[in-house]
């Protein structure tokens, strides 16, 4: 609302310089006995109207008849400062030019001095009235975890609400360097170092820990969770804040977020890179409406493509994404095309009319059990589509293929797997032919594990039987799979783009892997989310065990045993060594996979899988040929 459509800020402002205007006059009278108590009357006796008169003048380009008293700040005290020491300025030019003289020689400095006193410290007393009188009602106290700016802008934040829930009482620094130190009138009681300790030496145990600092994540945020759940303290989040906000911004504070607790380290990308790869360029992605798809789209618009055509199935998820960019990148054009990738006379057709000269493959289906109960689908889906785009692409005169992968093709024990196996053989084989031949569209292939959050993934799972009050379900006490976060996962297959198409050696249809840190059991994934939740699991919300599904493994891997993990120099990438295949031969198998699949012949396309992928186990019950001896 602004000033003209609120009715009471003329009201307001009116008090406002009705009050400034008095404590200016009763200053001034003060300034007098001050500087002459032998003759404290003002000379002449109307000078502490001037003095109003003066204050109230000064006050229009200083603004202070629209100061929020509840709310002065530093910089609102300079200000008040400021207009004493002019309105000093004036009333002494005053006397001075009117021939009268002043009381002593220190009369201004006394004037100014009382001004600045009476204009500023009822403020501050008003404002401190009415954060004593908000935090008599909390019933709990909290100490902030944190140092240095945001800390303080979560304090300063807090004093300006009324009725906040929780009295902050001190803070715990993230260094033992500021153990004893002030902020705010509180004191650093402790530090996260020292874990445990950090919260047994507290004199009085609070009931909430509020972390204020962003950065404040991994193995350090679990160490003091652990300590804090040991002792019934609540972990939550503050807000990010910032000096721009208005004064009056409530305070809301957050959970922790799983992916806070990943034990995983900032990677520095290399976006002049990205940039260069990106910018100025037509880009396509096909499953744009996908958790990872999506996010594509939302780091590329952020480097300036000519054009950028966004592809899904789904006609809500692809409404979704194109509206997102809309708002982000306005004057992006962009495309939206419902289409499937399995149509090759459609994707052929879409390619030749958009010319894309970089493609981002992630369409897939994803869920392996699904998958395995609709095993051609997926055949039809993860590798005879990536074969349609691919080829529709390449015959378009794209520069560049990124296959988006994962660690299910490693030693795959489900059709899922298989079938992204053997699309990585197909763009590896089409890579390696565009290297040979010096022309053509290069592939790059971009293999990781699970990402957090994504639609489908265990995460939103848990979130959605946690609302329901129980229990989560894992398939077993010893799963584990690998997890890194959508954006960090997207950032790292840019970086891998840029790099895969670039001129530095890497091996001949080399696949990029993704450093996803160290295996996350499901079942402490469960128990730290019931925690987060502020719940206790196994009495709050139960765990329930419910055994492997069709084609799951306890273990994923993120390289075959044939494929030795080299180091790139890039930090999160590592690269698998190639084990290639064929051009000609894998498009055979495409050719023959199309044929059983068009002809529903399960058995036949499984079989053909499983000669293609020897180390694919075919699943339980699917009869597969054994070749001749």
């Amino acid at each position: 609302m602004s000033h003209s459509e609120n009715p009471l800020l003329p009201m307001r402002m009116a008090v406002n310089i009705m009050l400034d205007g008095v404590l200016a006059a009763l200053a001034v009278g003060g300034s007098f006995w001050l500087a002459n108590p032998a003759a404290p009357m003002p000379q002449p006796h109307l000078l502490p109207l001037a003095g109003a008169g003066a204050i109230w003048l000064i006050g229009i380009p200083f603004g202070l008849s629209r100061l929020h008293w509840r709310f002065v700040s530093l910089r609102d005290l300079v200000l008040l400062g400021a207009a004493a020491i002019v309105t000093t300025l004036m009333l002494t030019l005053l006397m001075v030019g009117a021939g009268v003289s002043l009381p002593s020689p220190a009369f201004p400095v006394i004037l100014a001095l009382m001004l600045a006193s009476a204009l500023t410290v009822p403020k501050l007393l008003y404002r401190l009235v009415r954060q004593k009188r908000g935090e008599q009602g909390a019933a709990q106290t909290a100490l902030l975890v944190g140092d240095g700016e945001n800390a303080e802008l979560f304090l300063s934040a807090h004093a300006q609400q009324l009725g906040a829930p929780y009295r902050v009482t001190g803070l715990i620094a993230l260094s033992e360097k500021h153990i004893g130190r002030r902020v705010h009138g509180l004191d650093v009681l402790s530090a996260t170092e020292l874990g445990e300790a950090a919260l047994d030496r507290l004199a009085e145990k609070p009931d909430l820990l509020i972390i204020t600092a962003p950065h404040f994540t991994g193995d350090r945020l679990n160490t003091l969770m652990r300590a804090a759940e040991a002792r019934n303290i609540r972990v939550m989040r503050a807000p990010s804040l910032t000096r721009l906000a208005p004064v009056d911004q409530k305070v809301t504070l957050q959970p922790i977020a799983i992916e806070d607790l990943l034990n995983r380290r900032q990677v520095r990308l290399d976006h002049q890179a990205m940039a260069a790869l990106i910018a100025g360029r037509r880009v396509m992605v096909t499953g744009a409406g996908g958790s990872i798809g999506a996010e594509l789209c939302r780091q590329l618009a952020g480097f300036g493509p000519t054009e950028i055509l966004l592809l899904d199935s789904s006609e809500f998820a692809l409404w979704q994404i194109d509206l997102e960019i809309g708002e982000m990148a306005p004057a992006l054009p962009r495309r939206t095309v419902v289409a499937d990738v399995r149509n090759a006379t459609h994707i052929r057709a879409i390619a030749q009319s958009f010319r894309p000269e970089l493609v981002f493959h992630a369409a897939a289906l994803k869920h392996v059990p699904i998958v395995e109960a609709n095993r051609l689908e997926g055949l039809r889906t993860n590798a005879l589509g990536t074969r349609v785009v691919a080829d529709a692409a390449a015959a378009a005169g794209a520069k560049l293929m990124v296959l988006i992968s994962t660690d299910k093709a490693v030693n795959p024990s489900s059709v899922m797997g298989a079938s992204k196996r053997l699309a990585e053989m197909y763009a590896q084989a089409l890579d390696v032919a565009a290297r040979h031949d010096g022309q053509g569209m290069r592939c790059v292939t971009v293999r990781f594990g699970n990402v957090l959050g994504s639609t489908g993934s265990v995460v939103p799972l848990f979130r959605r039987q946690l609302a329901q009050g129980g229990p989560l379900t894992v398939t077993d006490p010893a799963m584990q799979r690998y997890f890194m976060t959508v954006r960090e996962a997207v950032g790292l297959v840019l970086q891998a783009s840029a790099v895969g198409s670039g001129e530095e050696a890497i091996p001949d249809g080399g696949i990029f892997v993704l450093d996803m840190g160290e295996p996350v059991k499901i079942v402490d994934l469960a128990r730290q989310m019931i925690r987060l939740a502020g719940l206790k699991p196994d009495e709050d919300i139960q765990i329930q065990f419910t055994g492997l599904r069709p084609g799951e493994k306890l273990f994923e891997e993120l390289f075959h045993g044939a494929e030795e993990p080299l180091p790139t120099e890039h930090e999160g990438l590592l690269m698998a060594t190639p084990r290639l295949v064929d051009l000609a031969a894998v498009t055979t198998a495409m050719a023959e996979l199309a044929h059983a699949a068009s002809t529903g012949d399960e058995t036949g396309a499984v079989a053909l899988l499983h000669r293609m992928v020897p180390e694919f186990l075919a699943p339980p019950g699917l009869a597969v040929p054994r070749a001749a001896e």
